[in-house]
This record gives structure tokens, sequence and C-alpha cells, in this order.
């Protein structure tokens, strides 16, 4: 059971942003979220939507990325950052998808973690947006405003995920992640929070510190 603390964040959160899922990756397929989210690696969002609005022209389909040019892949997704790893990964997990999991994305924490340049967070990412299973993405977000609120004291993105499934209501996992994002995007700014608006500020152990 969720402590008063916790219950009372999660309230605030949900009469403020509402309990409707929102996958901030344009995608139309698991695949698809998949390679976004890859991309999406110290890249903005925003970023990866307007490449992958081209590149999922380009490459319709999983067996097209499987046999991608690396170096053509690349220069596709050279804005994103970090594209020598990402393009050399985004070939090896799609032909690890055709040639294993007969060209779907696997469910399971271990199938989607054996996939070349997927990590626990994406794979988190497609546990809960495509399969719906609880799950807890510690991005960037979540990982500053989970400390900030005295969620976790640990810095290792693996350990704040175990430190938030023991605190937070299986129920509301996913959605945690959806609701910290906006407001670490629109509130809790890291290097300038506008810590007056913020419907967190009675719960948030940084900031009654400061007062």
């Amino acid at each position: 059971m969720a402590s008063k603390k916790v219950q009372s964040i999660l309230n605030a959160l949900d009469e403020s942003y509402g309990t409707e899922y929102k996958c901030y990756l344009d995608h139309d397929s698991a695949w698809q979220l998949l390679i976004a989210t890859i991309l999406s690696a110290q890249c903005t969002d925003a970023r990866v939507n307007i490449v992958t609005k081209d590149l999922f022209r380009k490459y319709p389909d999983i067996n097209s990325f499987a046999k991608a040019d690396l170096k053509e892949l690349e220069q596709d997704i050279k804005s994103t950052g970090f594209y020598h790893n990402k393009a050399k990964n985004i070939i090896a997990c799609c032909k690890k998808l055709r040639d294993v999991f007969d060209g779907e994305v696997p469910r399971s924490l271990e199938e989607l973690t054996s996939l070349p340049g997927v990590g626990r967070k994406t794979a988190n990412v497609i546990r809960g947006n495509i399969y719906n299973d609880p799950s807890i993405v510690v991005d960037t977000h979540v990982k500053r405003i989970s400390g900030l609120l005295g969620l976790t004291t640990e810095t290792d993105p693996e350990k704040i995920e175990y430190d938030l499934m023991k605190k937070l209501p299986k129920d509301h996992w996913i959605i945690y992640n959806i609701h910290i994002i906006r407001l670490g995007r629109t509130i809790c700014i890291a290097n300038r929070p506008k810590c007056n608006e913020c419907m967190l500020k009675a719960f948030c152990d940084h900031y009654n510190k400061k007062l």
C-alpha cells in the first residue's frame, strides 16, 4: 500500500494531468516505437519525431531496417546524436527481430533486453506502451524529480526503478512516468524550476528544505 505522501503526490498529478496514457514518441506499431526509443537516447522526443516521420517512410518494415546500409542509415538519423552506435544497434536489433522473433517485438523484459541497443528503459517503454504491462521507465525526468521528491536516494536508474516499484502502486507505474515527463518539461525544469507553480511543492523534500 502506498504511503500517504506517495498517494498525495499521485492524486495531485492525476488531478492536474488526468489519467490517460500518452506516449510522446510517434509510432504506429511496436517495432516503430522500439526504434524511436533507441533513437531517443540523449535526444529530445520532438527531434526523434521529426526524424522518424521520413525514416519510417524510407524503411517501412523491420526487414528494410535489417537490410539497411549502415553508412546511409547513419546519415538518416545523424541529427539524433550518437548516430554510429544507434545505426549499428538498429540494424542488429531488426535482424534479431526478423531471424529470432519472427518479426514480432517480444513482450518479456528478458527477451527485450536481449536485443542489441535495448536496455531496461527501452524495454519498459515497450512493455508499458505496447503491452500495458505495469512497468516503470526511469528517464532523466523520473530520475531527477523522484530524487527531489524524496522517493529515492539512488542515482543508478535500475536501483531507482526498484525503489519506485516498492513505493508506487502498480496501477500508477506507467502513468507516473508520463506525468513526470510533462512536469519536468513544463514546471520542474532542470536548472530553472517554477517551484511556486508546482502542484507537488507541498510534498517536495527539495522545495521544503529551502524554506
